[in-house]
């Protein structure tokens, strides 16, 4: 059985860093893409960032290049997202995810994920 748990979020000010983890168990790396996702109230869940855990191919929705990064540490089963210069609108319940269904496009879509963390809230104030 798959389990995600993540850790690392909280409450910052505005141009703060925050690192992201997501401990995986019972999920083998280099297997498929994993990811993190965010959704804020009121608000569909939207894609931040993703890694192909075998090659380490990685992509980023616009709103976040260039402030985060996305890593994995295989030997610790772990996820990282490394996130710089926060602004309050990167404001949401923050989720890892695993395990890619190639049926379904876009590699940032959501409903393309079939295991999920519970989430970690991250809060940036201005």
């Amino acid at each position: 059985q798959v389990q995600l748990v993540e850790s690392g979020g909280g409450s910052v000010q505005a141009g703060a860093s925050l690192r992201l983890s997501c401990q995986a168990s019972g999920y083998t790396f280099g297997s498929s893409w994993m990811g993190w996702f965010r959704q804020a109230p009121g608000k569909e869940r939207e894609g931040v960032a993703t890694i192909a855990t075998g090659s380490g191919v990685t992509l980023y929705a616009d709103s976040v290049k260039g402030r985060f990064t996305i890593s994995q540490d295989s030997a610790k089963n772990t996820l990282y997202l490394q996130m710089n210069s926060l602004d309050p609108e990167d404001t949401a319940m923050y989720y890892c995810a695993a395990q890619r269904d190639a049926r379904v496009p876009g590699v940032l879509a959501h409903r393309s994920y079939r295991y999920w963390g519970q989430g970690t809230q991250v809060t940036v104030s201005s």
